[in-house]
């Protein structure tokens, strides 16, 4: 990484820092976990941007990656990887890989991420990018997120990174009790709210509003 890009990197480091504090009211969050922090400083977000946007990659907004997807705003990748509390042994699957960046990170503080890209062309790019990069503990599949992915679960925590109207039944199925799910429901172009969802050891599932969000919509057909 160039010094520019490092003086970029440490200035949006500094600017999620300051958005976090600023939504403490929401998120009951006056600082992220340290943990997470050196990992947003230690994935390059530029290897994740189009080439053509690659003068905004350490701007805290989300980018257009084609294919009518998005690479998240850092600082929401940042909230919603805190919200898991990730752990080094951890087991976690992604819904809605994109470029690949949310699984770089994850992949820095977990065990295993399991990832699921609907969208063919984008989960081959992801999975060749991860690869060429490094991220050896990540694996990708293309497929419908909603189902989750049964083969390899139970999962310590499940990330979606598209809005749903309700909570897909599969992805509750597939977490571990005391496992947490990060998911933004609401439709698209209306109100979507950042929902943590706990599956509890008795079996009990507690829901969490978390912060207003605006997400591209989760596609695939629904369960049956």
């Amino acid at each position: 990484m160039t010094d520019e890009r490092r003086q970029d990197l440490d200035f949006l480091l500094e600017q999620i820092r300051e958005e976090v504090r600023s939504t403490r009211g929401y998120t009951g969050r006056a600082a992220l976990d340290q943990r997470v922090v050196a990992a947003l400083g230690a994935v390059p977000r530029h290897a994740f941007v189009p080439d053509e946007l690659q003068y905004g990659a350490y701007a805290n907004r989300p980018l257009p990656i084609g294919h009518g997807q998005t690479i998240s705003q850092p600082y929401i990748v940042a909230l919603m990887t805190d919200l898991i509390r990730p752990r080094a042994d951890d087991v976690v699957l992604e819904i809605g890989t994109g470029s690949g960046y949310q699984a770089a990170i994850l992949s820095r503080l977990v065990k295993q991420v399991y990832s699921m890209e609907i969208v063919d062309a984008l989960a081959l790019q992801a999975a060749a990018r991860l690869q060429r990069l490094g991220y050896d503990n990540v694996e990708v599949k293309a497929g419908n997120g909603r189902q989750g992915w049964p083969q390899h679960a139970p999962y310590d925590a499940i990330l979606v990174t598209a809005a749903a109207a309700t909570i897909p039944a599969a992805l509750i199925e597939q977490l571990k009790p005391g496992g947490s799910l990060v998911i933004p429901i609401g439709a698209q172009h209306a109100a979507q709210d950042l929902v943590l969802v706990t599956r509890h050891g008795d079996g009990r599932i507690e829901q969490r509003s978390v912060l207003p969000v605006v997400f591209v919509p989760l596609t695939g057909a629904q369960e049956r």
